[in-house]
């Protein structure tokens, strides 16, 4: 019983109980860990070169390094969430006073309409306009609320969320000081050859810094440009509706013109036709062009996977663990076809 394969295989046991049961303390706070990981990965070459500058003062680098990290990435997102809520919250409280009437809008939209369209609308099901209209309004107004809801549960919830945010702060100091020697531990805890690690690691920081700065990126300028043409074209709620374009843009090709489209749609038919023209014309031509040019550019071309295999990642991994997705399905996807690949080659070596 006590030969050496039956410790090997106890002390195997012992390793994945404790390893799990780590896990399992730390999951509460998997957003903090997550993104501190994600963070310190990101900015690992920034702290590269300030080390040189700062002449290998580790904890100085390391501070210089989370100063700037704040300063471009969390304050910035932190001005954007706050604008957010409170317009969404203003949005809110809009519909519920009446102010704002999708259904009225929708109303408005099926008279316009054309005899033709009316009639295709009803062969397909949808000529029951009354009960359509209410079916708007009632998702546009739980839509709104879940907005208003979320932004008081930030509001209750805001211990948790400052707990959660130093926590990330503090790992982000330590993964970025002590990040190469944790590397190191990593690599060598893992049973493959150097070659082979060295191999799925470099595709997997290539896969996650493309799909962030890649996604981020993209999100951004679709977000920033969408909220601008609102804002000039007089919607109410450009920021509001910015931040969703740039939600919605994380899924490729479709994202943004889920609400740019339907808008400029309801210009069209309501007989404001240039700011229909206008608003068709800056979505694809610019909000678009940004999409086609720069995520194959960004994301496709770094990690080498096809378009719909980044959509269907993307979807699956928000799908499982919601906003973290967007980055957990196409990193998960990368490294699954970089090991297949890594399989292929040992397999006809072999």
């Amino acid at each position: 019983m006590n030969s050496s394969e039956f410790q090997k295989k106890t002390f195997l046991l012992l390793l994945t109980i404790v390893s799990i049961a780590f896990g399992w303390i730390v999951w509460p706070f998997f957003g903090a860990v997550f993104w501190g990981t994600v963070l310190a990965i990101m900015f690992a070459p920034l702290y590269r070169r300030l080390l040189v500058v700062t002449r290998g003062r580790k904890n100085l680098a390391a501070l210089a390094t989370l100063a700037l990290c704040l300063i471009v990435v969390i304050l910035p997102l932190a001005f954007i969430t706050a604008s957010l809520v409170k317009e969404g919250v203003s949005f809110y409280h809009k519909l519920q006073s009446g102010e704002l009437h999708f259904g009225t809008y929708f109303h408005q939209i099926i008279n316009a309409l054309p005899q033709w369209m009316v009639d295709l609308l009803d062969r397909f099901g949808f000529g029951n306009i009354a009960a359509l209209q209410e079916q708007l309004s009632v998702g546009v107004m739980a839509g709104s609320k879940f907005i208003a809801t979320q932004a008081f549960t930030i509001g209750q919830n805001t211990f948790e969320f400052v707990i959660s945010f130093g926590i990330m702060l503090y790992l982000l100091f330590f993964l970025v000081r002590d990040g190469s020697s944790l590397s190191r531990r990593i690599k060598l805890a893992i049973p493959l050859s150097m070659e082979h690690q060295q191999y799925l690691f470099s595709k997997f920081i290539t896969a996650l810094r493309a799909t962030v700065k890649g996604n981020i990126a993209v999100a951004a300028m679709q977000g920033a440009l969408g909220g601008l043409i609102f804002w000039i074209l007089g919607i109410q709620g450009p920021i509001l509706w910015g931040v969703l374009m740039a939600f919605l843009s994380l899924l490729p090709a479709i994202g943004a013109a889920l609400i740019w489209a339907p808008v400029a749609i309801y210009f069209l038919v309501t007989g404001e036709t240039w700011n229909g023209v206008i608003l068709i014309a800056f979505g694809v031509l610019v909000i678009g062009m940004i999409d086609n040019i720069f995520r194959p550019i960004l994301v496709g071309k770094d990690t080498q996977m096809p378009d719909y295999v980044v959509l269907i990642s993307t979807l699956g991994g928000m799908a499982l663990f919601g906003l973290n997705g967007f980055i957990i399905g196409p990193v998960i996807a990368a490294i699954f076809i970089a090991a297949w690949d890594l399989f292929t080659v040992v397999e006809k070596s072999g």
